[in-house]
């Protein structure tokens, strides 16, 4: 809509919509054959529509193709993602084996510092404890003074003891008690005594094992408060090394995965390719005989399709559409062609071979199409058209009577002066007005009566 004060407003299906929308949705709806850059026919998406649309062979091989693209395109770029990942697990593989192997190298084992830390406290009072040993042990023993004076007492105790029991029985149990201090006394003397000889009052020992300690207490702050918090990490840090070189194993398969569909799908594409030159070989030659028969006796017409290295959801090939009106004249692609009217017969053969199929719903409006054709030619051009009108809607501009009278309804395009102002007019015409105007375009301004006779035949 356009109003008055200049402003409009694009709908489509009563909804509000761009210019830009409209734009990309207008070829869909409307296919202009005239003007170079509005004919659907040089886009290469209707090129390929058009070689594929009426081939099942072709289509089962597209469909084939896609299926592997696909799985090859995704497989693709979860092994780039993976590339990006690794890049972080090989960095975190690395701190994690390092952690491994500094707890691995420690060698702990449950209790440890507990009794290193009781070792420590012996070691700490060496002196101390030799000093106090050794009273005690020369207390117990046989051969010091005070040692011999105890174990004399007890003896003369226990044969004292061994009398009375010789007449009475009460004191048996005072005396078994006696006999064996006396012997737990004589084991209590060995015993410290091996404990005096044991101390171990070197300096270096205490250093040997604060050095140990150190390194625990190290761990133990890093990785967890006890030597038992310790070995859970170690283990832990053993599963997530043996999950972060897996990672790595996964990436060799996905490389394996990703070259057997690489295989695949270049097996696929050269047979999608060399499908669609058959059929583009069988295609070509039914567009010359029509084009031949719309007047262009020396047309060449070939579809050309060139395998190439890149990869898309097409396939591995570019299309390209030659076309040569005149012996002599190299063939070029369709866009390099300057004649509006060559492109509409172009395009009105192609539509007659695909009419039946070509169900898109789109209307198709011709161009200069009757440009240097007349008579026969011109009868052929216009029995096309309306072959393909019984398909689609055709809009179809024309200063030739053999082509307007194949049509259904008829539009007036009219110039004229206004106020100084050049005014465009379009008229719908009657049965009476069209039959007028087919006669004037056959034998011009001045219609006579033969002429009307034969524009209502």
């Amino acid at each position: 809509k356009v109003s008055r004060a200049g402003k409009s407003s694009i709908l489509v299906n009563g909804a509000h919509v761009t210019l830009t929308f409209l734009k990309k949705l207008a070829p869909h709806l409307v296919d202009i054959h005239g003007q170079n850059e509005n004919l659907a026919l040089l886009r290469e998406e209707a090129q390929r529509s058009l070689l594929e649309g009426g081939d099942a062979d072709l289509a089962e091989r597209l469909c084939a193709y896609q299926d592997v693209y696909r799985d090859w395109k995704a497989r693709t770029k979860e092994r780039e993602m993976r590339t990006e990942e690794n890049a972080e697990i090989a960095e975190r593989l690395d701190m994690l084996r390092w952690q491994e192997q500094e707890i691995a190298e420690a060698e702990l084992t449950e209790g440890e510092d507990e009794e290193l830390e009781a070792e420590i406290r012996r070691l700490s009072h060496a002196e101390r404890l030799v000093e106090h040993a050794a009273e005690a042990s020369n207390l117990l023993s046989e051969d010091t003074e005070e040692g011999a004076a105890v174990l004399t007492a007890l003896s003369r105790v226990t044969h004292a003891l061994e009398e009375i029991a010789r007449y009475d029985e009460s004191l048996a149990g005072a005396q078994a008690m006696i006999e064996e201090a006396y012997i737990s006394l004589q084991e209590a003397s060995y015993e410290v005594r091996d404990y005096l000889e044991g101390i171990d009052a070197d300096p270096a020992s205490l250093d040997k094992i604060q050095l140990r300690m150190d390194v625990i207490e190290r761990l133990k702050k890093k990785y967890g408060g006890s030597i038992s918090a310790v070995l859970s990490r170690l283990e832990a840090l053993r599963t997530e090394i043996s999950s972060a070189e897996r990672y790595d194993m996964d990436i060799e398969e996905l490389d394996a995965a990703i070259a057997r569909l690489r295989q695949r799908m270049e097996q696929c594409a050269a047979e999608l390719t060399k499908q669609r030159q058959k059929v583009g070989a069988a295609l070509s030659a039914k567009i010359e005989r029509e084009l031949q028969g719309l007047g262009m006796k020396q047309a060449r017409f070939h579809i050309v399709v060139t395998p190439e290295e890149q990869y898309t959801t097409r396939g591995a090939d570019r299309l390209t559409m030659l076309f040569s009106a005149n012996v002599g004249e190299a063939e070029k692609p369709l866009e390099k062609i300057a004649s509006g009217g060559e492109l509409s017969r172009i395009a009105l053969a192609i539509k007659s071979i695909v009419a039946a199929r070509d169900t898109d719903g789109t209307s198709m409006v011709f161009d200069e199409i009757d440009t240097g054709i007349g008579g026969r030619t011109a009868q052929m051009v216009a029995e096309g058209i309306a072959f393909v009108a019984q398909y689609k809607q055709v809009l179809c501009i024309t200063h030739l009577p053999q082509i307007a009278c194949m049509a259904d309804a008829h539009l007036y395009i009219a110039k004229s002066v206004v106020d100084g102002a050049t005014v465009t007019r379009v008229e719908p015409l009657s049965e009476k007005e069209r039959v007028r105007e087919i006669a004037r375009m056959a034998s011009g301004d001045d219609v006579t009566w033969a002429a009307l006779a034969n524009a209502r035949t």
